[in-house]
């Protein structure tokens, strides 16, 4: 019986530019490596380990473009039914044939992504641990956008971010305080002035009384 042994390595170096994917496959004592530079643009005739890593480097490939991949067609072998090619393609491969219907008026919930792009990777089983490129299309027929996606905040971060803002908050508590001091101070300094004025306009007007009284009494010379 043959031995199939499959091993799929990426180079960790810290520079993004320098890390290849490597494949190594050893059948029955032939054995071939295939490296690949994670940042380079597909080709026909590019090697890989399996099906699995041709497609990680297509989505990597297409999510540093700005476009999103979809499977489009699988063969299988007649043998054993095993995928022996994988056609990748474009989201906007295609178009949708049922937007449309004759004599019928047809509400769409939402706009197809489909443009009839045809850009595509095709990959096929030579032998069992060796895929090959044997057709790629770089072009699209639409705009690409690279995605500003943000990666996830690790649990330290959110630990961090939640001190931070309980500190925000003990602190927007503590001036809510003072503030509310204040006012009570400036409240009750205004209710004794009010209270002050109230009395000084009532001992005016008891002099005004007295005065006009005064005035009203008969002279003695008169």
């Amino acid at each position: 019986m043959t031995n199939l042994s499959y091993c799929l390595a990426v180079d960790t170096e810290p520079h993004a530019e320098d890390k290849n994917v490597i494949a190594d496959s050893s059948i029955g004592g032939e054995s071939g490596i295939y490296e690949v530079d994670a940042n380079q643009e597909p080709y026909e005739g590019m090697l890989f380990e399996s099906e699995e890593a041709a497609k990680a480097f297509y989505d990597e490939y297409a999510k540093r473009l700005g476009f999103l991949t979809r499977i489009v067609s699988s063969r299988k072998s007649e043998r054993d039914g095993s995928i022996i090619s994988r056609r990748l393609a474009c989201n906007k491969e295609g178009f949708n044939i049922n937007s449309q219907k004759r004599g019928q008026v047809r509400i769409r919930k939402r706009e197809s992504k489909r443009e009839g792009c045809m850009a595509m990777f095709l990959v096929k089983r030579e032998k069992p641990g060796r895929w090959v490129v044997t057709k790629f299309v770089r072009d699209h027929n639409h705009a690409l956008v690279i995605s500003s996606e943000k990666s996830r905040p690790t649990p330290d971060e959110k630990d961090r971010r939640i001190r931070e803002l309980s500190s925000e908050l003990h602190r927007a508590n503590q001036h809510l305080a003072s503030c509310r001091e204040q006012l009570r101070t400036f409240m009750t300094y205004v209710e004794e002035h009010t209270e002050c004025l109230s009395r000084t306009v009532e001992d005016v007007v008891h002099r005004i009384r007295e005065v006009e009284s005064e005035d009203q009494k008969p002279s003695q010379y008169s």
